[in-house]
């Protein structure tokens, strides 16, 4: 971008010029209102093109823009509540491009990546999954819509900070029902400088074997021992959450005092397990293992 101009300011004017046009506006005509230089501007407007913030459309001879459908000026976190409503709405209809320019905008606009993951994300996953139970929709609709709240996963693990080597989490699912929310949990983590190993479905490593299987991976992956471990296990049967807890419990004689364990799951027998944690909220567990680490350095 070129110096003299704040991105998030140009952001903000461009929104709110676009907004105010139904017709659209010429770069020309854009350039006068934000009273920018014309070369410049054209700068600009690629630039928030190639974010998905506005688009280009050919009227006969004349080049005009507009704002993409779903972006829109917004304040947090006065607006976290319109945002959730807004992006469910969106993904029960199957809008992907709305739902992702919502939470471009909305990271654009300043909004907490893990409380769009808390707050926006887990209720659509949530509500994806109801509709599933409920017979609403059938599984190939459920898996496109999953596929939408995984991409914005994507786009939200995108402000991810740099990692502190000191906060190391490990995140298993036992089964394909809990991939999404292990995926939601692991970007949450990653935008609060955790250094996460996402494992994903790990059903097919049910076996006598995993226990040596899961200590060579923490060998490879917290090899210093800096700070603290956390093992979160994200799953909706109680024979899974048994079987990877207890290969978590056989390495705590070899890991130390620092290897947590984390449960997330929303069975309502809670399993007897040697468990750190246990919860079905993951705002909880964040703010569980941040307390953790915290404690730890002291």
């Amino acid at each position: 971008m070129a110096r003299g101009y704040d991105t998030e300011e140009m952001r903000e004017k461009l929104i709110d010029a676009l907004s105010k046009s139904k017709t659209g506006l010429t770069g020309i005509e854009i350039a006068e209102k934000l009273r920018v230089n014309r070369v410049t501007m054209s700068k600009y407007l690629k630039f928030f093109a190639a974010e998905s913030l506005i688009q280009q459309k050919s009227i006969g001879s004349v080049n005009l823009w507009f704002i993409e459908k779903g972006v829109d000026q917004l304040s947090f976190p006065a607006d976290l509540f319109h945002v959730k409503n807004r992006y469910l709405e969106y993904v029960m209809s199957a809008s992907s491009h709305e739902a992702h320019n919502l939470i471009r905008t909305s990271l654009h606009s300043g909004a907490n990546p893990s409380k769009l993951v808390n707050e926006v994300i887990v209720s659509a996953i949530d509500a994806v999954e109801n509709s599933y139970k409920n017979g609403k929709i059938g599984k190939s609709e459920k898996n496109l819509l999953d596929e939408i709240i995984s991409s914005s996963i994507y786009l939200i693990k995108l402000s991810e900070k740099e990692v502190n080597s000191k906060k190391n989490i490990v995140i298993i699912s036992t089964d394909y029902q809990n991939s999404l929310l292990a995926q939601a949990a692991s970007s949450a983590f990653q935008t609060e400088e955790w250094k996460v190993s996402l494992l994903g479905d790990m059903s097919s490593a049910i076996d006598v074997l995993f226990d040596i299987d899961l200590q060579r991976f923490l060998n490879k992956v917290w090899a210093k021992r800096e700070g603290i471990m956390v093992v979160a296990i994200f799953s909706s049967t109680e024979g899974a959450i048994k079987f990877f807890s207890q290969a978590v419990d056989a390495s705590r004689e070899k890991f130390g005092k620092n290897l947590y364990l984390a449960l997330c799951s929303k069975i309502a027998k809670k399993p007897k397990v040697n468990a750190d944690f246990v919860s079905d909220d993951l705002e909880t567990l964040l703010q569980w293992s941040q307390t953790v680490f915290e404690s730890s350095q002291n």
